[in-house]
């Protein structure tokens, strides 16, 4: 069973921004830290390698950072990067960096090189903060040009009297975070956030789930993803919960985490699907289990339901909406793609290709306009303007609205594959495919042949087997149109390439 909030969505959030609200404004999100410090000092706010973190030790150890910082000369509105893998550290970096005014800019611990100096050099940063066992890769991909680096060795331990000084506030319409994509369609882009869209989205995600300081959220996905950040380091310390780091997604620290009892979850499928494998982790105490950052598949969904007696609450953002857009959390049986309604203050609508909103139930791309969508690209006018019209951001997924106003999303724009003219959505493919019991994962694309823009499969096999392709042929021939049938099916033991949110990486797919 999921949890029912007790009182109405919106009568909540409309409580709730009230309570915040300062002189017709927000506050900035830069003091969560220092606010949460006051309401639930003694509290713990984190639990990493069974050590337990008090929200007033880690208020100080931001603050004491934080003046070696300015200290150094961070100023306001600097872009500061920051790159640890999940551990208090990046929380200290995290918090010092905005209590001095500054945009935080967390990045990918996976990337390499050249990735790292498109970053730096495009957010103009000032300072570095990284671990220190990273110092030798940013001095490769920068050079002589590279800002100062800071590693934790320089996070002093505040004294007993320490006096934390106060947060400098922002505006809440300015920058205060600059996350970077993925980069499926290119390069990253930075994606400017607002502190009012950081705090509106905060209001939108606990006004769904009303749950509060009592609550212990499992944090196993990497901090450097907005999914992350919002759950565990946002919404975390705004409601006074405590987050359970896990330092990475490997089963052994997934197992020593769930031993102190989680009450949520939020995963992406790939997660949930590590989970299946486990077939008995410890998820007794956990009340709620979200997933996003991905299209869920029906076979993780419905075996995780087979083995755990739980149902997985389907979400749905972007990075550019901090993220959450809607996530499904009625106790009802639906459809894997089935994304719930739209939170608190999101307008939505679904769109053709012309810009024209469509009749309900019609698929088209869908817009969406509220206070959590993303200020723009950084340094990107011309892409930010192919996205962003007169408030209404366009999220690049082809969706509907069924008949009780839910979201259901059919896949991504760029996805798409079009044959002689007729749509074809590979989601809808893969979760066919995910279907038969020796296959991990499948990303589905378009290749272009004699005749025209095809679907071609790339599967990853649990284990060798002889004439996999053509029992996933036939599979799909029962299931599917004939024109949806992938022209060929790529089997392999071996990984497929994966972005670091956990998604089967399309880009790597069409470069082969």
């Amino acid at each position: 069973m999921l949890i029912q909030p007790t009182v109405d969505e919106k009568t909540y959030y409309q409580e709730q921004q009230k309570k915040l609200m300062q002189n017709g404004r927000l506050p900035y999100a830069g003091g969560l830290l220092e606010r949460a410090a006051k309401q639930f000092g003694t509290l713990p706010v984190l639990i990493y390698n069974d050590e337990f973190i008090t929200y007033q030790d880690l208020y100080h150890r931001a603050s004491a950072f934080s003046k070696v910082l300015q200290e150094k000369g961070l100023k306001p509105r600097d872009r500061v990067v920051i790159c640890f893998e999940n551990s208090p550290d990046f929380y200290v970096a995290y918090f010092a960096v905005w209590q001095a005014g500054g945009v935080v800019a967390p990045v990918n611990t996976f990337l390499k090189e050249r990735e790292l100096a498109h970053i730096i050099a495009d957010a103009k940063t000032t300072f570095i903060i990284t671990s220190a066992d990273r110092v030798e890769l940013f001095k490769k991909a920068d050079g002589p040009n590279l800002p100062p680096i800071v590693t934790q060795d320089d996070m002093p331990v505040p004294a007993k009297d320490f006096v934390p000084a106060k947060t400098i506030d922002l505006n809440d319409d300015e920058m205060c975070a600059l996350l970077y994509t993925s980069g499926t369609t290119g390069v990253p882009k930075g994606v400017m956030l607002s502190s009012k869209n950081i705090m509106t989205n905060i209001l939108q995600g606990i006004s769904r789930l009303q749950i509060g300081y009592q609550e212990r959220l499992f944090g196993v996905l990497p901090l450097f993803h907005v999914f992350a950040q919002n759950v565990c380091v946002w919404s975390a310390i705004f409601i006074g919960a405590t987050v359970i780091l896990v330092p990475k997604i490997d089963r052994r620290y997934i197992l020593s985490g769930l031993k102190h009892k989680p009450t949520g979850f939020f995963g992406v499928p790939a997660l949930y699907g590590l989970m299946c494998l486990l077939k008995t982790a410890p998820l007794d105490s956990v009340r709620f289990f979200v997933s996003g950052g991905d299209a869920l598949p029906d076979k993780i969904r419905s075996y995780f339901a087979l083995l755990y007696r739980r149902k997985i609450a389907n979400g749905y953002g972007l990075t550019e909406t901090s993220p959450v857009l809607s996530f499904e959390r009625e106790d009802v049986a639906q459809p894997t793609g089935t994304l719930g309604k739209p939170v608190v203050g999101v307008d939505v609508q679904i769109r053709d290709e012309h810009g024209k909103p469509v009749p309900q139930g019609q698929i088209g791309e869908l817009w969406v306009k509220g206070d959590n969508v993303m200020l723009g690209y950084y340094n990107a006018p011309e892409q930010t303007a192919k996205v962003l019209k007169d408030g209404w951001f366009n999220t690049g997924d082809t969706m509907y609205l069924n008949d009780e106003g839910k979201l259901v999303i059919t896949g991504r724009t760029k996805d798409l594959i079009i044959h002689k003219g007729i749509n074809i959505y590979p989601q809808e493919i893969e979760n066919v495919i995910m279907t038969h019991p020796n296959v991990i994962r499948v990303g589905v694309i378009g290749k272009q042949d004699s005749d025209g823009e095809v679907p071609v499969a790339y599967v990853q096999l649990r284990e060798q087997q002889e004439g996999m392709e053509k029992l996933l042929r036939d599979l799909c021939v029962q299931q599917l149109a004939p024109y949806k049938v992938p022209r060929s099916f790529f089997c392999q033991v071996d990984d497929l390439p994966m972005t670091a949110t956990g998604k089967v990486d399309k880009k790597a797919l069409r470069k082969k």
